[in-house]
């Protein structure tokens, strides 16, 4: 049975992975609204476009992403990641509609050392994950079909993201510092939107709060290594602490995300995030 689901935030790099997933699957019902038609932003736009095609899901892949540019942009960073999500809840909730509402390990302080569970506290600890937090907390309010994905370090073919930098900059570069003292999981977003699409296609109504990132746990430093290693770039690549590469923007040290849940009760089977980074590597390569 098809199902119509409206995609915002379709140009972006989840939109893009969720484009091939769909058609590699033969998911037919997928929809992606050109941008100037679905702005998260324009209630009376959304409307227009929920009731033309009463979708049985939305996902919201449009958020604000730029960490470092959003503790000077908190206005812009707020509108998108708060009031857009808000919109596509209260649309789902008056169509009857499930969102499938994409967050952020970020939401987290990230001072532990134990994977990090749906109910432990969130305590954001910067712009970013204060704005994704405030979006999450509005969908809850606004209705009780969702989904919140919380993912992590987020990447792919497609848009910007660390695997295609590092590539590029290890190719440029006789020697590289990065980071080793956060640690996280990388995701492959192609792997996230088969996630996305997996619970669609099963319609569970198990709503709630789920984290998603592959398997494992690295070091930024660990993860530009693999990289090196799987896409065969030659460049001597250096461990420094996070004092010595200071941003805008406090990042977690420790955001690695337990995903049992999601696992138990989506029945969602998760990649090791090795064996995924070989996967986008060699797609980078054809």
């Amino acid at each position: 049975m098809s199902k119509t689901v409206l995609v915002f935030g379709g140009s972006g790099q989840l939109g893009n992975c969720l484009n091939v997933v769909a058609k590699s699957i033969g998911f037919s019902g997928i929809i992606f609204p050109p941008e100037d038609h679905a702005n998260v932003l324009d209630l009376d736009a959304l409307d227009k476009l929920f009731a033309e095609h009463k979708p049985a899901y939305a996902i919201n892949c449009a958020a604000y992403t730029a960490v470092d540019k959003a503790e000077d942009d908190i206005d812009l960073a707020r509108k998108i990641n708060k009031n857009g999500a808000e919109n596509l809840a209260k649309l789902c909730e008056k169509y009857n509609a499930t969102l499938i509402h994409v967050s952020t390990d970020f939401v987290f302080a990230g001072s532990g050392n134990l994977p990090l569970q749906e109910d432990d506290i969130a305590d954001p600890i910067n712009i970013y994950g204060l704005t994704k937090l405030e979006g999450e907390i509005a969908v809850t309010a606004q209705t009780k079909r969702y989904y919140t994905l919380r993912t992590s370090w987020l990447y792919s073919e497609y848009g910007n993201n660390f695997v295609k930098t590092m590539i590029k900059l290890g190719t440029e570069r006789d020697q590289l510092n990065i980071i080793a003292d956060q640690v996280g999981t990388p995701t492959y977003a192609i792997d996230l939107a088969g996630c996305i699409l997996n619970i669609i296609q099963n319609d569970a109504q198990k709503y709630g709060i789920y984290h998603y990132s592959n398997e494992g746990v690295t070091s930024w430093y660990d993860f530009a290594k693999a990289i090196f290693d799987i896409a065969e770039v030659d460049v001597k690549a250096y461990p420094i602490r996070t004092s010595e590469y200071p941003t805008r923007a406090t990042r977690p040290a420790f955001s690695v995300m337990d995903k049992a849940k999601i696992k138990k009760e989506l029945n969602i089977e998760i990649p090791y995030w090795r064996d995924s980074l070989v996967k986008c590597i060699a797609a980078l390569k054809e």
